[in-house]
């Protein structure tokens, strides 16, 4: 997640470099060719060349739009895994006998391995050697790591029910708080499994290059140098709002835009933690140098 007031444009320039090296070189031939004398009689009216460029507007607005409202639905849903896991922590302490503190800690280590797996699978990482470490020793199983942690808890739970230490009543609770994370973890996957139509950027690159392509033959030659300027710099700027989009439509990339899941896990360990009563360690301040976080 980039950081406030800090950014580098350098490395956002180096994610399409290609288009601006393509459409620059594209518009310099254009604009070139379009001053020739055998040229000279071929005159596009400025409007049709501005109903095209409406048209990129109204696509670029509607997929800048949509890639928002995904990147902060993947915010929205790693807040509520914040709220429930502390709310699974309190309600732990709350119904449980005092005898039960070693169960307690052992749901707040699984919790706090579930956080870091989900995030470790969703981008598409290999499990850190703690998750892994964590997994050999309680021999989860499965194609969906994330989801056999989780499923311990519900086995858990069902072995102190039937112990005699937890109600009825507090079963129900406690596993709507699990259910909660079962359908937040859901959705995560949604987001990562559901591509943005690949044959909608398609569109919009064809309209971008036909947007330059004709804009030089409804642009007076008297300036040429300035024919030029604006036949580039105008498609690089829907090309720069168009990349936008794409940075932000896939949140678990391990990207700049990317959803910070590794710091929202770690401060959910260290609130877990604190609530068990543990000394904890504050995190280390972000490098003054970086501007985005994980």
């Amino acid at each position: 997640m980039l950081l406030k007031g800090k950014i580098s444009v350098f490395d956002f320039v180096k994610t399409i470099k290609l288009d601006i090296t393509a459409i620059t070189a594209f518009s310099i031939i254009i604009g070139f060719i379009s001053t020739r004398n055998y040229f000279s009689s071929l005159v596009i009216p400025l409007g049709l060349i501005a109903i095209i460029g409406t048209a990129i507007s109204l696509l670029l607005a509607f997929r800048t739009g949509q890639s928002y409202d995904r990147w902060w639905e993947a915010r929205t849903v790693w807040g509520a895994i914040v709220n429930d896991s502390r709310t699974l922590l309190r309600q732990l302490q709350e119904f449980l006998p005092d005898d039960y503190a070693a169960d307690i800690r052992l749901f707040v280590e699984r919790q706090i391995i579930w956080n870091y797996a989900l995030s470790e699978s969703l981008r598409g990482q290999g499990f850190s050697p703690r998750v892994q470490d964590f997994i050999a020793k309680h021999k989860v199983k499965g194609f969906n790591i994330p989801n056999g942690i989780i499923s311990l808890h519900g086995k858990h739970l069902k072995k102190m029910r039937q112990a005699g230490a937890v109600s009825d009543y507090h079963m129900v609770q406690i596993d709507e708080t699990l259910s909660r994370l079962c359908d937040s973890m859901g959705r995560c996957e949604r987001i990562k499994s559901t591509v943005f139509p690949v044959s909608y950027g398609t569109l919009i690159h064809f309209l971008i290059y036909l947007f330059a392509l004709l804009l030089p033959f409804g642009i007076d030659d008297e300036y040429p140098y300035i024919k030029t300027a604006l036949t580039a710099g105008l498609p690089i700027i829907f090309i720069f709002i168009e990349q936008t989009a794409i940075l932000m439509q896939d949140p678990f990339e391990n990207g700049p835009m990317d959803t910070p899941m590794t710091t929202i896990s770690t401060h959910i360990e260290i609130a877990l933690l604190q609530q068990l009563g543990d000394e904890v360690e504050k995190p280390k301040p972000v490098d003054p140098d970086a501007y985005y976080i994980l």
